[in-house]
This record gives structure tokens, sequence and C-alpha cells, in this order.
């Protein structure tokens, strides 16, 4: 089958499916190409929808991937507020919510996440919101202003972001937290620790080891959110930011192989070898940590739409990255690089009372991973020592007085 025969079907219009689709005409890619998307916009980038969106810096036009003539100028048949709803792996076929079906020669599941509901009573009131899209930073957009109160239900990165946009645009935000510190599943200790003391200092307040009753309105409407211990504490609007699970349900349904998502191999191949799947629905290995994991990034995602351009097209498969995410809060970047699995010790670099230091976690003397807050050396040094497997001096790497490009020599 030549590259003007196969048609490449795209079962979502993400970050991952909306890179995947221009790099297959980037790479020479002359077949039909269909993209799929169960939103009614062009794929965008979705990050800054918890910070430059909510605070009125960016809009659709200025988050797209690419403008919307640009499917059409490149022959992309691209099919907003449609889903797919059933893969026939054997006829290769797909059949869609809108009653159409599409024939495939290579498919691409790239579906994302959604967002776990709230399990407790008053989740379903009126206020209560999820941001995982456009249309859900424009609905909780409106509700930050002063004199509003946002409750956050779950510290993790994008509550956080979310917290910080609330207060620059005046409005009170409270984090409630299940476990006693925030972000507990993504960041060690001092990270949390002075993440929680930045917020605190900008007027946001905090709720760890929160046991939440249930949600409480008027109305419809909900008003507050009620404590196990009887308090009830004052919410305008609810924002619930206890974690995602993958859409890999018409993947698991055809006989896919899953795993907390669709598993794939270095070219984000499934199971199946005329199907792929790419961004947040995949479950996919790691080979510098010897592991599968499920990143959950854009970095991640673009990475593996590189894999799948390159598998259909014939192209060598790129060399694999070491994973890197980021956050911004504030005036804070934090940068991250790398994964702590089997860490066994944590340094920290400079002062994080200055509000720039990394802490690297480390397996002996090779680095695992950093998170750099406000140290871009750090973090672009560290990366390139993760890859490279390099064992540094400890004693080098904790001064801050020594360079990194000195620890990395």
């Amino acid at each position: 089958m030549s590259s003007s025969d196969a048609h490449v079907v795209v079962l979502g219009a993400g970050h991952a499916g909306g890179t995947l689709v221009a790099l297959l005409r980037q790479y020479g890619f002359a077949g039909p190409i269909t993209m799929v998307g169960d939103e009614p916009i062009a794929p965008y980038q979705r990050p800054p929808l918890s910070k430059a969106w909510l605070k009125g810096e960016a809009d659709e036009d200025s988050l797209a991937l690419k403008p919307l003539e640009f499917y059409a100028e490149n022959q992309i048949d691209f099919r907003p507020n449609i889903s797919a709803v059933s893969l026939k792996r054997a006829d290769k076929v797909v059949e869609l919510s809108d009653g159409s079906t599409l024939s495939y020669d290579f498919l691409v599941i790239a579906t994302g996440m959604r967002a776990n509901k709230l399990p407790l009573p008053g989740a379903e009131l009126s206020g209560v919101l999820s941001l995982r899209s456009a249309a859900d930073a424009e609905a909780l957009k409106g509700h930050l202003k002063p004199g509003r109160h946002i409750a956050i239900i779950g510290g993790g990165y994008i509550g956080l972001e979310v917290a910080a946009s609330a207060r620059a645009l005046g409005a009170e935000a409270t984090v409630f937290e299940r476990e006693a510190r925030i972000l507990s599943r993504s960041a060690c200790e001092v990270l949390s620790t002075f993440f929680t003391d930045y917020h605190r200092a900008r007027g946001v307040s905090f709720e760890l080891g929160a046991h939440i009753d249930s949600l409480v309105g008027e109305g419809g409407k909900v008003t507050g959110v009620k404590m196990a211990d009887g308090r009830t504490l004052p919410a305008d609007v609810v924002l619930v930011g206890v974690g995602a699970k993958p859409n890999d349900e018409i993947a698991a349904d055809a006989g896919l192989e899953t795993a907390r998502g669709v598993v794939v191999d270095l070219e984000a191949r499934t199971s199946d070898p005329a199907i792929f799947a790419i961004g947040d629905c995949s479950h996919r290995p790691l080979p510098l940590y010897d592991r599968m994991f499920g990143p959950e990034s854009v970095p991640s995602a673009l990475e593996q739409a590189k894999q799948v351009a390159a598998a259909i097209t014939g192209r060598p498969a790129p060399t694999p990255e070491v994973p890197w995410n980021w956050s911004d809060q504030y005036d804070l970047k934090l940068q991250i690089a790398g994964l702590p699995f089997d860490a066994d010790r944590v340094l920290v670099r400079g002062d994080p009372a200055s509000g720039k230091f990394a802490i690297f976690h480390l397996k002996g003397d090779q680095i695992q991973s950093v998170e750099a807050v406000n140290a871009p050396p750090e973090y672009m040094m560290g990366r390139q020592l993760i890859g490279n497997r390099k064992p540094v001096n400890l004693d080098r790497l904790a001064d801050p007085t020594v360079s990194m490009k000195e620890v990395a020599a």
C-alpha cells in the first residue's frame, strides 16, 4: 500500500491528534486523512486554559494549533462535534456518533481523558465544574471575580494554577486536599511545602487532610462545601480536580489491550498493528526507566505523534525523550524532567525561600528526575544528565555556586 492510498483516521482532535495530522503532511504523507473531534473547535493548546484563558489573555484563535483553514488547505477532513461509538477491527471500520462510518487503513486513537466525577451528594448542583476543555474554562471564567469564592477540590497542579488565576482576578480561593499535603501524588514534600506557603502568602486557603461530607446549595446552585466535622465553607463555584480516567473504552470493547489506557509500544502501536494510540488515553513504555507509564502530559503526546507519523511514513523511529512537564503559577515556573522511579535520595540545590531552587531525585549518583523552580539551567542540564545516565558528584550538585555545566563536566 502506497502512502497515496492509505487512509488515516484519527479519533480525537486534541493536542495529540492535531499535532499528528500536521506532522503527517509535513513528513510527506499524501493519503487521505480524517480527524474527528467531540468539541466544536479545531485542535488547540490546553495548558493555558487554567491560566491565560481564565485571565482573559487567550481565546480560541490564539490557542489554536493551526488556523482552521489549514486543515482544508492540506486536504485534512476535520469533523467537529463527532465522536466514535464503535470499532470493528475485522472490517477496519469505525462507527461515528452521527450515524456515519469511516473505513481506515491506519487508525489512531487520541481520545484523551475525562475528569473523574466527585462521588459526593451535591455534585450535580449548578456551579460544580471541571476543567478539561475550552468550554469548561469559559464556564469557570465568569465566576472568577472580586467578591466570589472558588472551592477547588483536589490539590494537583491544575487546581493550583486555577487558584493562582483566581487570586490574580480578585476572587477568594480555598483548596481542599484529602491527603496531608498538596501534590502528594506528583511531587516531593519539599515542593509541596513550598507551593503551599507561596499560595498562602497570596491569600489562598487550604484544607489539608480534608474530609468532605457533601456539597450544599440553594435553588439548585452550589453555595458551600460541608465538611465531615460539621463546618460549611462558602463556595460560589466548585472546581472538581480529583483526577481523570482515559477514554479507552472504544479500544477495550474492540479487544485491544488496555491497562490504565490503551497499551502501546515505542511506535505508539497497539496490539493491532493497524491501530495506534497517543496522548493521555495511552499507556506507553518509558525505556529510560524500563517500565510502562501514562505521563498525561503535552510533551508525551507530542512525542507519540512523532512516533506515529514516523511509523506511517516509513521514517526511522525517533529517539525516546526524557519525560518532561511544567506548571506556571504566579511568577513561578516549575519545570520537571524525568520521573523519580527507584530514587533513594533527594537533594535540594539552592534555597526554596529565595524562590529559585531545584530538587534532584537520585538513584545512587544518577539523576532520575529534577523539579526546578525558576531555575532553567538546573532543569536543562538535569534533563540532559537524566538522558545520558551520566553519574554526578553529589557535593558539586548540592553547591549552587558550582555551575550546572561544571556539575555535568
